[in-house]
């Protein structure tokens, strides 16, 4: 009775229930290629080469399928080389490296003294020799009424 009702079922919807070719090259292409060895792969990819060069109007719908994961599907090279979580380890590395290099360039920058130039010694004498000598007098230091704190930082 269940077998009737499948086959009555595939008449209604006009498909057929198995391949149209009498050797169809892999079904589900996807776990059995994977599982073959590589010499079995290489001989079933020639196999797969003959179908693709016949009318591709007549080949099979499995073997289209196969023909496609042999040609993009991920099996040997093409299988991701990265397992789950390795994206944590990768941005834990990156924030890591990052974090030492921003100590190292702080440690380096404060172990070097600073220039005379940069003391407020020198700055507050270089504001007294811009306006001994009259330096900027439309908007700078030596202007009227100006109010700026000069070269001191």
């Amino acid at each position: 009775m269940f077998a009737s009702a499948v086959v009555r079922a595939a008449r209604l919807s006009g498909r057929r229930l198995q391949s149209t070719v009498a050797n169809p090259a892999l079904v589900q292409a996807d776990e059995a290629f994977a599982k073959l060895p590589e010499t079995a792969q290489r001989e079933e990819l020639k196999r797969l080469c003959d179908i693709m060069k016949a009318d591709w109007h007549k080949v099979s719908l499995e073997d289209k399928r196969a023909v496609f994961y042999a040609t993009y599907g991920l099996h040997s090279r093409r299988r991701p080389r990265g397992k789950p979580g390795d994206n944590w380890k990768v941005f834990g590395a990156v924030v890591g490296i990052a974090g030492l290099a921003y100590v190292i360039s702080t440690a380096m920058r404060n172990s070097i003294p600073k220039p005379r130039t940069m003391t407020r010694e020198w700055q507050e004498a270089s504001n007294e020799y811009a306006k001994k000598h009259n330096m900027n007098p439309i908007s700078g230091i030596s202007s009227e009424g100006y109010k700026g704190k000069g070269f001191v930082q």
